[in-house]
């Protein structure tokens, strides 16, 4: 969903000369990476040897960023094929099952609620019922952030919605870009654009956690499932997130009527509900009904969600054209093909029971029960994501081997996903999210804002965490 490439080019604040180094550098490091572990003499297989080899070789061009994640990837898939690893089938596994064309359909909807004006409708109409003063504003747009996972599946495609209301609002209440406001609002919404769609699955993170725990366990990941276990921390997390930044940053006075105003004015200016919103917006409140009860019908989301998106592109139903459809950017769907594909190679080589072997001999003295687990794994997770710094890059190559190490140590493989999954939240530098980066761009706040603001939600998110897994998992079966 998130193309962290497309967001480094987009972004006016990023070096190209020191990113120009670090391609080159991964481009000579990855084929070097993979000639020594193919020929290492490791006493393991050589399936798992060759195959540790290849997803070595992708990890290095994933953190250097040579190519698009995607064709990185593909790359991985191809290689695995050509060097007789695993047959075609194997390798390219994973463009055969549903989790890519689910996320291609969360796509087209995100599509649908963006072109349409839906979107922006929300955003407005929530921030001005919420809003009287800044505080309450403020909180208006930490709701709108959440409001927005349900129709906008991609932490990118959300900030890049907000952000052109919020640089208005700023300017509307007459302070400038880097006062505490402005300071605020873009580093904390930066921040939960990429939180809040680890709490449910409307974002290529979290599918793809899904993805990888059903095709490594087989154990069938409802959409309502993933968002009951993430339920009370969604309330915990907006006041505590609303509270904690408004005591670091106290916003200066303004003219909070101006903000209303321009508000309102927003919402003048989309007039009144056209039939291609009032249809885009019945079809998205159908797939949230069908998913949000997916636990009676038993109805996979993958199969709501890709019905809705045909539906969305069907003549005088939908609302989307041939047009549209070619702007979406298929490259993350094929990242999400890819890794699935490395993982069931990984599997059918036996190179996850190496790598879960090694997880164990430093892991598994500290987990003495799923609560002191929770806390290795969330900062262990978190120390992970600072030196990977793209969180799909940190999920693919490391959730395999976490369940495959929480089926063999009897813990619940997916509530060790999610946990792991939540943990990508936490981000304090720049370059750990595409969606930190476009946020960035726009100049209202410096590293230094986000590492302060970011570090406090990591310790908070880890905190409601620890409430939520303690008092509320064992209640509905997921320990």
């Amino acid at each position: 969903m998130e193309s962290d490439t497309a967001a480094t080019a987009a972004s006016p604040s990023h070096r190209p000369g020191a990113v120009r180094k670090i391609q080159i550098l991964g481009a000579i490091a990855a084929p070097l990476v993979l000639l020594l572990l193919w020929l290492a003499p490791l006493s393991i297989e050589p399936r798992a040897r060759h195959s540790l080899a290849i997803v070595s070789f992708m990890m290095v061009l994933w953190v250097t960023e040579v190519v698009d994640h995607g064709i990185t990837a593909f790359a991985g898939c191809y290689l695995f094929w050509m060097l007789k690893v695993v047959d075609f089938r194997t390798a390219f596994s994973g463009f055969s099952q549903d989790t890519p064309w689910f996320l291609y359909c969360a796509l087209l909807i995100a599509k649908a609620a963006s072109k349409t004006g839906l979107a922006q409708r929300i955003a407005y109409s929530l921030m001005s019922l919420v809003g009287a003063s800044f505080p309450r504003l403020f909180l208006g747009a930490i709701l709108v952030s959440f409001s927005l996972n349900f129709i906008i599946p991609s932490g990118l495609a959300q900030m890049a919605t907000l952000a052109p209301i919020l640089i208005g609002l700023i300017a509307a209440l007459g302070v400038p870009p880097r006062s505490n406001i402005g300071r605020s609002l873009f580093a904390t919404l930066s921040c939960t654009s990429g939180l809040f769609n680890k709490m449910m699955l409307a974002g290529s993170a979290s599918l793809l956690a899904r993805g990888l725990v059903e095709n490594l366990t087989h154990i069938h990941v409802y959409w309502s499932q993933w968002l009951k276990a993430f339920l009370p921390a969604i309330p915990l997390s907006i006041f505590a997130i609303w509270r904690v930044v408004l005591w670091l940053y106290p916003p200066e006075d303004s003219p909070a009527a101006h903000g209303r105003a321009y508000l309102r004015e927003g919402l003048e200016k989309l007039g009144p509900w056209s039939v291609e919103e009032k249809r885009s917006s019945i079809l998205i409140v159908a797939a949230l009904a069908l998913w949000a009860t997916d636990f009676l019908h038993h109805v996979s989301p993958s199969l709501i969600g890709i019905g809705i998106g045909l539906v969305l592109c069907m003549p005088k139903i939908g609302v989307l054209r041939s047009s549209d459809l070619r702007e979406i950017n298929f490259l993350p769907i094929v990242f999400v093909g890819g890794v699935l594909s490395m993982s069931e190679t990984l599997g059918a080589t036996k190179t996850l029971a190496t790598l879960a072997g090694w997880i164990s001999r430093w892991m598994a003295p500290l987990f003495s029960n799923f609560i002191e687990a929770t806390g290795v794994l969330y900062w262990t997770a978190f120390l992970y994501h600072l030196f990977l710094g793209s969180e799909l890059s940190m999920l693919s190559t490391s959730i395999p081997a976490i369940v495959q190490f929480a089926v063999e140590r009897g813990i619940n493989p997916l509530a060790s996903a999610m946990v792991w999954t939540f943990a990508a939240s936490g981000q304090i530098f720049v370059y750990q999210s595409a969606v930190l980066i476009l946020g960035y761009s726009y100049g209202y706040f410096e590293p230094k804002d986000l590492f302060r603001i970011g570090g406090t939600m990591a310790v908070v998110e880890f905190l409601i965490l620890m409430l939520v897994v303690t008092f509320y998992w064992p209640l509905i079966g997921l320990r």
